[in-house]
């Protein structure tokens, strides 16, 4: 699987200053040619699988965001070294529920959104809604409260349609690496 080879040294670039990255538009070729064998196989995977933090490394963003940012987005990019995305999926136990958080570190900045998701097996589609925010500067929080609606906002979740719903449809998802497409057609890479 060559596609896997150009996914793994996306993530290990990522990560590791001494790695090459491959060129963007590789990369993308890489992501699709995921994407195809997936629909072929049909994988199914577990809420385990997707379970911990994963930092995001490469996105060719929606495509109206592509079709607006014109040649910049449509080869996708690679998150700086500096700017650390992270995805936390912590699948549900017997006494939580599932929940998503999505962390921005810039420097010294912290801004985490928190809320409900849904592992929805066999589609691969994780749906989610961010509920809770907190920003933080150092170890001061600034701000710590709710966002689009609070708790009222988490039991409508549960209740919606997916097409309602923000949502990734993963693809591929290894030890090291994860990779999907979002609900407005974008595709991303994580990795750990």
């Amino acid at each position: 699987m060559n596609y896997l080879l150009s996914l793994q040294q996306a993530v290990t670039w990522s990560f590791k200053k001494r790695e090459e990255k491959p060129p963007s538009d590789k990369l993308v070729l890489a992501l699709v040619a995921a994407e195809k064998l997936s629909r072929q196989t049909k994988p199914s995977y577990t809420p385990q699988q997707l379970k911990g933090t994963w930092r995001l490394c490469f996105i060719t963003g929606t495509k109206q965001v592509q079709n607006q940012a014109g040649v910049v987005l449509r080869s996708g990019r690679y998150l700086p070294r500096w700017a650390n995305v992270e995805l936390t999926y912590n699948p549900a136990t017997s006494s939580e529920p599932e929940t998503i958080e999505n962390s921005i570190k810039l420097g010294a900045i912290n801004l985490t959104l928190t809320g409900p998701a849904k592992f929805l097996s066999p589609k691969n589609i994780l749906a989610f809604d961010f509920t809770q925010m907190s920003i933080a500067l150092g170890n001061f929080n600034i701000y710590q409260g709710t966002i689009r609606g609070g708790q009222d906002s988490e039991k409508k979740f549960y209740e919606e349609k997916l097409k309602k719903q923000a949502f990734f449809t993963y693809f591929l998802i290894e030890d090291n690496l994860i990779a999907a497409r979002g609900r407005g057609g974008g595709l991303a890479l994580w990795g750990r």
